[in-house]
């Protein structure tokens, strides 16, 4: 890794040789929408700035909460004073390069950025290496020229393929266990719609390809009865599926949703109907109200999307840079930039395993 201008530091924050492992006062700031990147100079904090493209996105949420938690403990156990500071970009990326643009001027040491478009991912790149600011991107993944245009660009996140791959295999399995009960019109056809999340967007294009590859290449043959944009929100998604349960009625066996989010909205708009009716619906994700509708026996399954391991991951990381370290000796890096975590398939069979994983290891927050 290549000496930077400006090290892992900010000009400001480094501390003195020899004394980085000193306990050091607690603080944590935390801004949901970034008036700048506040305090200035003069302490011996890390600074991070950690940009989402939204909060209103359940799971970005969760890796939030997950961070500020994993911050927190941090500081307990190290004695290393960290200052956090959150951006909500609202889904708007003019917004959110505004807000990283705060970051750098204010001498944030290191960038985590959920990226709102990622053809913008070369701005935020260059911005970060002309101030020599380590940049992980995460959960988003920008294309690989733009993680190549500097070796202090990291990404953090899983395989979207691999989430689709998952989530076609739940309804496969179904399928196989219980063919007469899904098959409801009996042609031995697999009816179904599909609840994608924004148009272009790398994760809707694959969860949407793979899930129903994962059906045909298992000898299924499928039926596409709609497919409709509903941009990883839940409101949009019910009022999608409200225009098909009015188009299609009972003819929908399976609803695919490309997050949670999607997942729960054709729950609501499923809500006043008998759920005898109600077709097999899937998602992404395993957030919280996900795993209580798979509780509830309203969402057959999901796919966990492991929010906690991402930031872990990404302060691990950032504890690693600020202290002039290699960021592949915290964690397992491939091809100098990427750190790949495994998604896993949710139904009621393994709920409660995850939850208590969960339980052990992060706040209660999380399942709120």
């Amino acid at each position: 890794m290549r000496q930077k201008t400006r090290s892992c530091c900010s000009r400001s924050c480094r501390p003195p040789d020899g004394k980085r492992k000193r306990l050091l006062p607690l603080l944590l700031a935390a801004a949901l929408t970034l008036s700048g990147c506040g305090g200035g100079g003069g302490d011996d904090s890390l600074r991070i700035g950690f940009a989402l493209y939204t909060q209103d996105d359940t799971f970005i949420s969760t890796v939030a909460q997950n961070l500020e938690w994993m911050v927190r403990e941090a500081e307990r156990e190290t004695g290393q004073k960290i200052t956090l500071f959150t951006a909500d970009g609202r889904s708007s990326q003019t917004t959110q390069l505004d807000q990283v643009d705060r970051f750098l001027a204010r001498g944030c040491d290191v960038l985590m950025v959920n990226i709102v478009d990622r053809t913008a991912a070369a701005v935020i790149a260059d911005k970060a290496e002309a101030e020599g600011v380590p940049l992980i991107f995460f959960n988003r993944q920008p294309v690989e020229e733009d993680i190549q245009r500097w070796d202090q660009i990291y990404y953090v996140g899983a395989s979207a393929r691999e989430s689709g791959d998952l989530q076609g295999g739940l309804v496969l399995d179904a399928w196989r266990e219980n063919r007469e009960a899904l098959d409801r019109n009996g042609d031995g056809v697999l009816q179904y719609a599909m609840l994608e999340g924004e148009p272009g967007h790398q994760d809707s294009l694959l969860r949407t390809e793979y899930s129903i590859k994962a059906l045909t290449d298992g000898g299924v043959e499928v039926e596409k009865l709609a497919n409709e944009t509903a941009n990883w929100n839940r409101a949009q998604a019910a009022a999608r599926t409200a225009q098909w349960l009015e188009e299609f009625g009972s003819r929908i066996e399976v609803i695919f949703a490309n997050n949670d989010d999607m997942a729960l909205g054709a729950i609501d708009a499923l809500s006043g109907t008998p759920r005898s009716g109600w077709p097999l619906i899937v998602g992404v994700d395993a957030t919280a109200p996900a795993q209580e509708a798979v509780a509830a026996g309203q969402l057959y399954g999901t796919v966990h999307n492991d929010g906690r391991g991402q930031a872990r991951v990404m302060l691990d990381m950032a504890l690693a840079l600020w202290h002039g370290e290699n960021p592949g000796e915290a964690v397992t890096l491939e091809e100098g930039h990427y750190v790949w975590l495994p998604y896993r398939p949710v139904t009621l069979e393994n709920l409660e395993e995850l939850r208590r994983e969960q339980e052990e290891t992060g706040p209660a927050t999380q399942l709120d």
